[in-house]
């Protein structure tokens, strides 16, 4: 094996071997530093990325200076798509300073500002940072951007953390989207088929390549190839072996063989897969591929 292409920046981790076809990274932060680490340069982020064959990224906002940050990488980058929504923990906190209502309308604003930005999300529940005396605020927002995605014909992009069922009965109650992605998801495999029955995409990030994953494995074993999608999270959820250090979109190759020998899958089969899956989530074609890097 060749040795390993230099990272863009000396804290970051090395660069794994390219993949034999092309992936999207369908939920990543390029505008987030990790730590004391400052956010790499977008340029040299995506240059990095296609080196490896990660050639697409979906760039999410989960505020609103990230959302507006996110239209406004997707108007620049080919490469790019942006989701923008209120994150679930930020709902609550804006939900107590009275600004909710006029957050949610400039997400709206945003939703429609260009054809780049083809999802809303990373919305959801999350019960773990939030507790009881927020979480009717995180369901008020959860519901609000169901009725976005639908009312504007955009994928909806759900974050769970801890809230599996309640995920499932808002969206019940609301009815979800056509389409629809259940990021980085954190379930078994009961849970897994709960959200396929009702027509999700499922994401898998670096945690699958954790020791303790066993319960997530089993959950990506059974996934459709047709609804199988990969992701980073980055700049965190980094895969083994670099655990702990700052993730970016070059490194979802070490991501994808993980998936492809839990699997069982041809690892060229298995990337085409995905390819063809996120472009299928996303609503459709892109533009051309990393051509403006």
């Amino acid at each position: 094996m060749s040795t390993p292409a230099t990272a863009p920046r000396e804290d970051l981790p090395p660069v794994p071997e390219p993949l034999p076809h092309p992936v999207v990274d369908n939920h990543c932060h390029l505008d987030m530093g990790r730590g004391d680490a400052p956010a790499l340069p977008v340029e040299e982020a995506l240059v990095a990325a296609a080196a490896v064959g990660v050639t697409r990224i979906v760039q999410i906002g989960c505020d609103l200076p990230g959302a507006r940050w996110a239209v406004q990488a997707a108007a620049t980058y080919d490469a790019l798509v942006a989701s923008v929504a209120l994150h679930p923990n930020e709902a609550p906190r804006l939900a107590a300073a009275g600004r909710l209502e006029a957050a949610l309308a400039e997400i709206e604003q945003l939703a429609g500002a260009h054809p780049g930005v083809r999802a809303v999300g990373e919305t959801g529940l999350d019960h773990f940072r939030t507790g009881e005396e927020g979480r009717a605020a995180q369901v008020e927002s959860f519901r609000r951007h169901i009725d976005l995605a639908k009312r504007l014909d955009k994928t909806l992009v759900i974050h769970d953390r801890d809230a599996h069922d309640e995920v499932l009965a808002v969206l019940d109650e609301e009815g979800a989207p056509e389409r629809w992605v259940m990021h980085c998801f954190s379930g078994d495999a009961e849970f897994a088929r709960r959200c396929l029955d009702r027509g999700a995409h499922l994401s898998f990030a670096g945690t699958i390549t954790f020791k303790n994953a066993d319960p997530l494995r089993e959950a990506l074993a059974l996934v459709p190839g047709e609804r199988l999608l990969v992701e980073t999270d980055a700049p965190y959820l980094t895969p083994m072996p670099h655990r702990g250090r700052t993730n970016a979109s070059y490194l979802v190759p070490l991501t994808v063989r993980t998936m492809a020998e839990v699997r069982g899958d041809d690892l060229a089969e298995l990337c085409a897969g995905i390819d063809a899956a996120t472009e299928q989530a996303f609503g459709g074609t892109w533009g051309a591929a990393a051509s403006s890097i």
